[in-house]
């Protein structure tokens, strides 16, 4: 009863959080937002018995791969109007939407990992599993969303250049 009550919460943090993060106008917003989205899947996870899952989904999505999207975002805006407009995104009240998401799934993971005694899952996967699963039969997909990520990352550097170079 519990574990299905905060998946429907984890859920429905992840619903609202996904849906903020498509209807922002702002990139950095919907970034914080798709985070925030990031890290319910991950409790999510977590619930249905799945913590490798779960630690794998916060350290790879809400953390690698998010902070190469920051990073491109920070290559785009270079120079002292994009230093300006930076301030302006990251004011006090932007992050209260995702502060309460986040402290919502805080309060629920600090419920559910004090509620649990023990609780052992129906198969364990170990690292190695997964490793040998994602460069065995999926290596092609494990590649080419490498090279997707890197492709949009180059792109993104030349877009940023080309309109660097027109304002000079």
């Amino acid at each position: 009863m519990l574990e299905t009550t905060i998946f429907y919460i984890s859920a429905a943090v992840a619903l609202a959080a996904t849906i903020l993060a498509m209807t922002r106008t702002n990139a950095i917003h919907a970034l914080i937002y798709l985070i925030v989205s990031l890290l319910a899947i991950a409790v999510i996870f977590f619930v249905v018995g799945a913590p490798f899952a779960a630690a794998l989904e916060v350290v790879i999505y809400a953390g690698a791969i998010m902070v190469l999207f920051v990073f491109v975002i920070m290559m785009l805006n270079l120079g002292e109007e994009g230093d300006a407009r930076e301030r302006k995104w990251l004011e006090p009240s932007i992050w209260i939407g995702p502060a309460t998401l986040s402290v919502v799934l805080l309060i629920e993971l600090i419920f559910l990992i004090g509620s649990v005694e023990g609780q052992v899952s129906q198969g364990v996967v170990s690292a190695k599993m997964v490793g040998i699963s994602l460069f065995g039969p999926y290596v092609l997909a494990v590649e080419l969303a490498s090279m997707l990520l890197l492709a949009g990352m180059v792109g993104a550097f030349h877009l940023g250049r080309r309109l660097l170079e027109k304002r000079a």
